[in-house]
């Protein structure tokens, strides 16, 4: 991939924004377990990084997927994972079915705000048995005249308790489990939805996260995204930009991490001279940064084969099964050289070891991605295809 002086751009201004507007405040939404997405997002849309790759008519950029990728890639060097995560769902995981099978209507009420930073959106996916196994979900919409009825809960949904909008997947009929799934916009003041206590997690502590709960809530037909029943495919659609961003996303707090801890054995004296003097030491860091750029070059390339127009679900799996393993290693290879400081909660390194961990799991697990890539590559028993 090759990046332009527009793209630069783009990655200078969206690294000023995180280390002037996210950086100075991010200790403080870590404690509260929340930050002030809505002013976040206004300042975002302020400067034209919600809406990148989205139509033009909807205030977007209308720029290709690489444009996206660098923003990504800035955000990822936040002081935390939580902040961008809340981001990436707005841009990269409620809205991309939207923007593209939506109806005008749609887009106009709920994608145009979106953009402009005065909605936050939340994708409403995972259910308590349907982590990654999204064909599971029980959640219905049933039709009663012009609306839908819909029952049900969705578990772990970011940005929940600050959200506007819900992007929904529920079933609208007794179909086969991939063709009975439909897409709904649900705004989230709507009668009949409530909201758990706040999860407590390991990581991830600034993103609000809770199980939000469906009785009996009705919302227009009209809000229903693209056709009936194409709901599990636009979901996976929306997964291959989902697994990019996350990919791209990692690199950029990678590359902080490993340059800090560097820069830290460097003035970390142990038996009369630098640790990183230690040929395991130093030796590590370029074993860390060869990774580190073999996943750019593998998530550049998934990029590059997207905006082509071809169908990157392989490569993306890669790219998101490999940033996971790869930010685990990382945060745990510069916790260790860090020592004791490692082992406390403000380390630049236990962030990444906390926040990082949701890579493996969240948008698919591990497993997951490799039962992709092993389907893809048309390599698994006969009795497990289908």
């Amino acid at each position: 991939m090759k990046f332009t002086t527009e793209h630069e751009a783009l990655r200078r201004t969206t690294r000023q924004f995180v280390e002037t507007e996210l950086n100075p405040y991010i200790p403080e939404s870590e404690a509260k377990g929340r930050f002030p997405i809505h002013d976040v997002f206004k300042k975002m849309a302020d400067l034209g990084l919600l809406g990148i790759c989205k139509p033009e008519e909807n205030g977007g950029l209308g720029l290709d997927y690489s444009y996206n990728l660098v923003v990504a890639e800035e955000l990822g060097r936040a002081a935390c994972g939580g902040v961008p995560l809340a981001i990436g769902v707005q841009t990269d995981m409620a809205t991309p079915a939207l923007a593209r099978f939506g109806s005008k209507e749609l887009r106009d009420e709920f994608l145009t705000p979106a953009i402009k930073g005065e909605y936050v959106a939340s994708i409403a996916v995972s259910e308590v048995h349907a982590g990654s196994d999204v064909a599971a979900v029980k959640t219905t919409a049933k039709k009663d005249g012009d609306d839908y009825v819909i029952n049900g809960s969705k578990m772990w949904i970011t940005n929940s308790l600050q959200a506007d909008f819900f992007c929904l997947l529920a079933n609208t009929s007794d179909d086969k489990p991939h063709s009975n799934k439909s897409m709904i916009i649900v705004p989230a003041k709507t009668a009949g939805i409530s909201f758990s206590e706040p999860l407590n997690k390991l990581g991830m502590r600034s993103t609000t996260t809770a199980e939000v709960y469906f009785d009996n809530v009705r919302v227009p037909q009209r809000n229903l995204v693209g056709a009936e029943g194409m709901g599990f495919m636009m979901q996976m659609l929306q997964f291959q930009e989902e697994r990019m961003w996350a990919a791209a996303n990692a690199i950029g707090g990678l590359e902080n991490v490993i340059k800090q801890t560097i820069a830290y054995t460097k003035e970390r004296t142990t038996f009369g001279q630098p640790l990183i003097n230690n040929q395991y030491v130093h030796f590590r860091f370029a074993e860390l940064m060869t990774e580190v750029e073999a996943l750019k070059a593998l998530t550049y390339r998934a990029c590059d084969l997207h905006i082509a127009g071809e169908n990157v679900t392989e490569m993306a799996s890669m790219a998101k099964l490999k940033a996971g393993r790869l930010t685990r290693e990382v945060a745990d290879s510069c916790l260790q050289y860090w020592g004791g400081n490692g082992f406390m909660w403000d380390n630049p390194a236990s962030q990444l070891y906390r926040d990082g961990r949701l890579g493996s799991i969240g948008g698919g697990a591990d497993e997951i991605m490799l039962g992709i890539i092993c389907k893809l590559m048309d390599i698994l028993p006969k009795k497990q295809k289908g």
